[in-house]
């Protein structure tokens, strides 16, 4: 008898809780009028076949890594294949086995990175990120203020 009155005293207040999970599941915002979460996924093709010789590149959290113990069967990249990957407006990471650097996509879908990098990457203000060195070195620029933003500051 007592299992029934607790099933009855905290059932409104259950089936509230529901309804105010599904409103704010179906308008797509959060709590207190927060912005929605999701974010438009871009394709953005990573084009690395200027890399000599042959070897194997990724993104972390987007495509298998680059340290597996095998090399014949490695399922990352290689760096003879353009690769389109689907990619939130955030900040990511290129990473090959001499040079790494990292990257943004904006909420508009284009790349962004270092000018200080210009000299080995192409494809700033595009869908396309083009690597064209295994090694940044000799590099005589100077550091720039890309490296100080906070995502997704445009």
């Amino acid at each position: 008898m007592l299992h029934k009155v607790a099933i009855r005293h905290w059932f409104p207040v259950f089936s509230l809780v529901l309804a105010g999970l599904v409103t704010m599941g179906s308008t797509g915002t959060g709590f207190a009028g927060e912005p929605p979460t999701r974010l438009t996924e871009h394709p953005i093709t990573i084009d690395a076949t200027k890399l000599v010789p042959v070897s194997w590149w990724q993104v972390p959290g987007m495509t298998p890594s680059i340290w597996g113990s095998d090399p014949e069967s490695l399922d990352a990249p290689k760096t003879s294949e353009l690769r389109e990957l689907r990619l939130k407006p955030g900040r990511y990471k290129f990473i090959s086995f001499t040079f790494d650097f990292p990257f943004t996509v904006n909420l508009n879908g284009t790349l962004d990175f270092s000018k200080s990098l210009d000299q080995c990457v192409e494809g700033r203000g595009t869908q396309t990120l083009v690597v064209l060195c295994k090694r940044t070195y000799p590099h005589g620029g100077q550091p720039d203020a890309y490296y100080d933003r906070k995502p997704n500051n445009g």
